[in-house]
């Protein structure tokens, strides 16, 4: 175990058993895909970026009918592949073990001439200075890619990562439209998203 949550020993036994990595804050992650599940209706284009919150948002699918996802993560494209009424489709690229997800150039190139209606984009930090931010460099053309190919974005981040930053910068805040988070986001920051024009959609759980 470490702070924040429990992991397994090496990237080795995590790939073997389709895990990913970091599993903290599923509780806010849960929520906000609760809420990502009333934005699609049959009929969407979608595309569902790797990671953790994502992947929630993808089991909340199972069962729906007429909706065609573009992933790069394994991982989903697994989940989703089995099911009658979904069309998965997966980019090519470089293997990324920890998060068990495809990049780099061959990813982003897969994007290219595609045209989707809604981007569920994942985050590892929103800097106020920043702005988006990744702890991978091979990340960045895959999400500016995804940004471009859809009509809309959702940013899905639970509070935690807002004021926080990694690596390397995606770009400002106004690539996206729509950050969806939870009810731990502090007020400093609903205001930074106003000023930009960002509309913050806001989760609650239900009781």
């Amino acid at each position: 175990r470490e702070h924040g949550g429990a992991f397994l020993k090496n990237v080795e036994d995590q790939v073997k058993s389709f895990s990913l990595v970091h599993q903290e804050n599923m509780d806010k992650k849960a929520v906000i895909a609760d809420k990502c599940l009333e934005l699609i209706e049959s009929g969407d284009t979608i595309i569902l970026d790797s990671g953790t919150t994502t992947t929630e948002i993808a089991k909340r699918l199972k069962g729906m009918k007429n909706i065609t996802i573009s992933t790069n993560a394994l991982n989903i494209a697994l989940m989703l592949g089995a099911e009658s009424g979904i069309e998965v489709i997966v980019t090519g690229g470089e293997f990324k073990p920890p998060t068990l997800s495809l990049t780099g150039q061959k990813a982003a190139d897969f994007f290219d001439g595609l045209n989707v209606q809604k981007l569920f984009l994942a985050t590892a930090g929103i800097s106020l200075k920043a702005g988006l931010t990744y702890p991978s460099i091979s990340d960045i053309v895959v999400k500016k890619a995804m940004i471009d190919a859809a009509d809309i974005t959702y940013l899905v981040a639970d509070s935690t990562k807002i004021g926080k930053s990694a690596l390397a910068s995606l770009g400002a805040l106004s690539l996206i439209d729509y950050i969806i988070t939870d009810e731990g986001i502090q007020n400093k920051y609903k205001k930074v998203f106003d000023e930009h024009e960002i509309e913050l959609i806001i989760a609650t759980a239900t009781t």
